[in-house]
């Protein structure tokens, strides 16, 4: 069993990434989420070696088993991803691909029970969505604290988010809350550039809720 590797990234497409470990290369499926944050500590230290946490299983299909792996950045995100596929109908495979958006923020979309954001996810839809919610929520505290979102603020970033987090609270919602539909508002949209700008679209998703 592969509990992990580490190795010069070699090639990166539609979530599959070849790592080179000594004289053999190994054909990893990453869900999106972590190829992002990977691409993000990549371009910061410039450095092409990376070592993931794998999660090691083998694929049936017709009459042969085929080994596949799955990296991750660390032993958290692992967990997540084995509590996403205890839920019912959520299989290895299609639970990578529909990983697409911070492991944090989908923890607290699950908590939140924000069915209309998890059925976005691909793959997912609505049946799924309220599953996953009704499997999982409240105990998805732990991997909302995940450092993933990779969505970089500037210094006017930080202070339209301080903004519109100051006017949420004013407006009665607790500081949790408004934290959480901030960040999603954020990822949905990061071109945002003015607070009234990321309340209005904190409140598109309120609508559609």
């Amino acid at each position: 069993m592969i509990s992990r590797i580490e190795g010069k990234i070699i090639e990166k497409k539609n979530g599959l990434m070849t790592l080179k470990n000594g004289g053999f290369c190994y054909e990893i499926m990453v869900p999106i989420a972590v190829m992002k944050s990977i691409d993000k500590d990549v371009s910061d230290t410039g450095s092409a070696e990376v070592e993931l946490i794998t999660y090691h299983y083998y694929q049936m299909e017709q009459s042969r088993a085929i080994p596949v792996l799955i990296g991750f950045q660390n032993s958290v995100e692992k967990e997540f991803f084995e509590k996403f596929i205890s839920v019912s109908g959520v299989g290895p495979k299609a639970a990578c691909k529909a990983l697409v958006e911070p492991f944090s923020v989908i923890a607290g979309a699950i908590n939140s029970g924000d069915v209309p954001f998890l059925k976005k996810l691909p793959g997912i839809g609505d049946q799924r969505a309220r599953l996953i919610v009704a499997k999982l929520q409240n105990k998805m505290g732990k991997y909302g604290l995940i450092q993933d979102a990779y969505v970089k603020l500037d210094d006017q970033d930080d202070d339209i988010k301080s903004e519109a987090l100051d006017i949420l609270i004013q407006l009665q919602y607790k500081i949790p809350e408004a934290e959480q539909m901030i960040q999603k508002a954020l990822t949905r949209n990061p071109k945002l550039k003015t607070s009234e700008e990321l309340l209005n679209e904190v409140y598109r998703e309120r609508l559609i809720v």
